[in-house]
């Protein structure tokens, strides 16, 4: 699982690649750091070349959003494959976030 983040103008990008799993989520915790930290920014999620995502990555997910609220900044999931949807619909996740 890799984790890289790219500014681009007020925006901050999250790529995820891999399967964001319980063993990947200390690590994924370390980089998305950037994310809980900004202020006046929107946060894209992108999902592309995620490929799983388990409770240890919904709680990350969730942590930025939480984070971002407070900060007043906006937060879109992009990309997500049938799979990550589904377990979005089913967590409720997908009323949680605006997904592209």
């Amino acid at each position: 699982m890799t984790t890289t983040i790219e500014r681009t103008g007020k925006q901050l990008i999250a790529h995820f690649c891999g399967r964001l799993d319980t063993a990947a989520a200390i690590q994924t915790t370390e980089d998305v750091k950037p994310l809980l930290e900004a202020e006046k920014t929107e946060i894209i999620l992108d999902c592309s070349q995620l490929d799983y995502i388990s409770s240890s990555g919904l709680r990350i997910f969730l942590a930025i959003r939480k984070e971002a609220a407070a900060k007043a900044n906006k937060v879109l999931v992009k990309n997500i494959n049938n799979e990550i949807r589904q377990v979005f619909v089913m967590t409720g996740f997908i009323s949680l976030f605006e997904i592209e």
